[in-house]
């Protein structure tokens, strides 16, 4: 069985808008007729680009070079979600990546997620520096490398592109990489190279594939040698073809997939086994007449491709899950190793959130966050939030695990009725992994205060009082004065007491000028009414009053975070009570 060198498997990834579809059309679009030699082929989910067509593009640059790697495959899925979704063997399927970034907007939010990703799995990238036409005075130049549309700008131009780029040379320094124009770099092994391009007017392309086919050449070529043996792919994703049913995209990364073969694949339930009944390849774009007949069949495919599976039973097979090629006598194996792989590596515990995915590989990439948040996760889904879900979440004993972080998917309809029986749960839906856990850290923030305020009420506190001689309203059935709160914090139900303990009546309500309040806090000035008291009996202006506290309150209060003042009426209050019970509160 011989090995061959396999083309890398590129990833484009950046924030939306920043040109990485734009960058994708335009090197499909440097190849002028499909059907050529060495023409730009169109997968499924990928963008195959032979050697040949790129030593046509970069024309010049490549003078009097070699190289062994046959090309390249873009992956075409969007940005992050292409890298978190498609996995092999656990790791990035991707092996170099593309970060597009627009010079003229920098970093942005999934800019900063895509090197999150980037970093995490340790893949090799470079940038490109996009939309360089938008920069102030830039002269118009088509289909060239960056160095010929650079010699063409005034001396502004060039200087203002430099100030840019050297701006984000600085962001990518705070987030631990050291960049640079990629023909000022000396070493490529500890420098991530920017190649400034426009997509839109084909600028900086050649350069680009030039320094992917360098990068893979110098630090790939051992990872890239795989056997001809049995086929090994990532599932993109199961959908409906017009006369062909249900049918399955995927990417081939290692092996042969013959027509006929049998097939595992990782599903929501246990592993899938089908029979590849056809393999089919979009025909070349200038070919394309009868909508009905948009693919060729091959009888096999070679890694690395992307390819369209057509096969009974395809319902259920996990976007992001293994496809792994089995024969009768190794069936058994590969049934159990595709469903361990299917398995999220998710670690659980026995108390946490709960998380719902569009992926398995998303899944996990927001594990390997909530972990490095030290956030804990009871259970970690992919597919749509459902109504089961919700249940469960609704189960958490701590509040603030009565939350689901949604990434990429819907909130199904059952779900939602069933939310509305449970207003303590909280669904967080996002597309990028470190804003969705931001937002998660916000909402703790703040169901934290809510919680804390809520147990505080339910908590009696110390409160010591002034009686306010000017300020008596009514001297009894109920008595109304007023009273400047000295330190702690009054409520209303609360029973008062004066300086020598001697118990007086509850506080029946409080108000502050025109309005009712539900609590007065150190340094206010309020109106109280007190049941079974007579003001100049019981009790008298400028009497100093204290809340007559239950003992296991203050036992309770004794572990609760109190303010200055309230900790020094809880004081006063427990030595007017020890006075006839020494061990009062303790």
């Amino acid at each position: 069985m011989g090995a061959y060198i396999r083309q890398p498997i590129v990833s484009v990834l950046g924030h939306v808008d920043h040109g990485k579809s734009s960058l994708l059309d335009q090197i499909r679009g440097t190849s002028v007729v499909s059907r050529e030699a060495g023409g730009i082929t169109q997968h499924i989910g990928a963008t195959e680009v032979p050697l040949e067509a790129i030593l046509r593009i970069c024309g010049d640059l490549v003078k009097g070079k070699t190289f062994k790697i046959p090309g390249l495959l873009f992956i075409d899925t969007p940005g992050h979600v292409a890298f978190t979704t498609l996995r092999a063997r656990g790791g990035a399927l991707a092996d170099l990546a593309v970060l597009v970034v627009d010079v003229n907007e920098g970093f942005r939010p999934q800019t900063i997620e895509s090197l999150n990703i980037l970093k995490r799995y340790k893949t090799p990238f470079l940038v490109a520096g996009n939309k360089i036409d938008m920069v102030p005075g830039w002269r118009k130049i088509e289909k060239v490398p960056f160095a010929v549309a650079y010699a063409e700008q005034g001396q502004s131009v060039r200087e203002e592109l430099d100030r840019r780029l050297y701006d984000l040379v600085g962001k990518f320094y705070e987030h631990g990489f050291t960049a640079e124009r990629y023909d000022r770099i000396q070493d490529f092994a500890t420098t991530v190279a920017i190649v400034p391009t426009s997509a839109k007017h084909g600028v900086g392309i050649p350069e680009l594939l030039l320094m992917l086919i360098g990068l893979a050449q110098r630090f790939l070529e051992d990872s890239l040698k795989v056997p001809e043996g049995p086929a090994e792919g990532t599932i993109l994703e199961v959908k409906e073809e017009k006369g062909l049913g249900p049918t399955l995209d995927a990417i081939i990364y290692k092996g042969v997939l013959n027509r006929g073969d049998v097939i595992v694949l990782g599903a929501a339930g246990k592993p899938i086994v089908t029979k590849v009944r056809a393999i089919l390849r979009p025909r070349p774009l200038d070919e394309i007449r009868d909508p009905q007949d948009r693919f060729d069949s091959v009888d096999k495919v070679t890694a690395a491709a992307g390819v369209k599976i057509s096969a009974s039973d395809l319902e259920g097979a996990l976007a992001g899950a293994p496809l792994r090629e089995a024969k009768p006598r190794n069936l058994k194996e590969v049934v159990a190793a595709v469903a361990a792989e299917t398995v999220p590596k998710v670690e659980t515990s026995d108390e946490g959130i709960l998380v719902k995915a569009d992926a398995l590989g998303s899944l996990e990439a927001i594990a390997y966050e909530c972990k490095a948040s030290e956030t804990p996760i009871k259970f970690a889904r992919v597919g749509p939030v459902s109504r089961r879900d919700v249940i469960d979440a609704a189960t958490a004993p701590e509040p603030l695990h009565r939350v689901i972080l949604a990434f990429n998917v819907p909130v199904l309809d059952d779900a939602k009725e069933e939310l509305a029986k449970h207003p303590d749960v909280k669904i967080l839906q996002g597309d990028v992994i470190y804003g969705l856990l931001q937002e998660y850290q916000a909402w703790v923030e703040q169901r934290t205060q809510e919680i804390d305020a809520a147990r505080r009420l339910q908590l009696p506190h110390p409160a010591k009082l002034l009686f306010l001689p000017e300020f008596v309203f009514r001297a009894s059935k109920p008595a109304i004065f007023g009273v400047r709160v000295l330190a702690g914090r009054l409520r209303p139900g609360l029973p008062l007491m004066r300086a020598d303990g001697k118990p007086l009546g509850r506080v029946r309500s409080i108000r502050k000028g025109e309005d009712v309040v539900t609590e007065a806090v150190a340094g206010a000035e309020v109106a109280i009414a007190v049941d079974g008291v007579t003001v100049g009996r019981q009790v008298n202006g400028g009497d100093i009053l204290y809340v007559d506290l239950p003992e296991e309150a203050a036992r309770q209060l004794r572990d609760k975070p109190l303010n200055p003042d309230e900790k020094m009426a809880l004081e006063e209050i427990a030595k007017i009570k020890r006075r006839t019970d020494r061990f009062w509160g303790m």
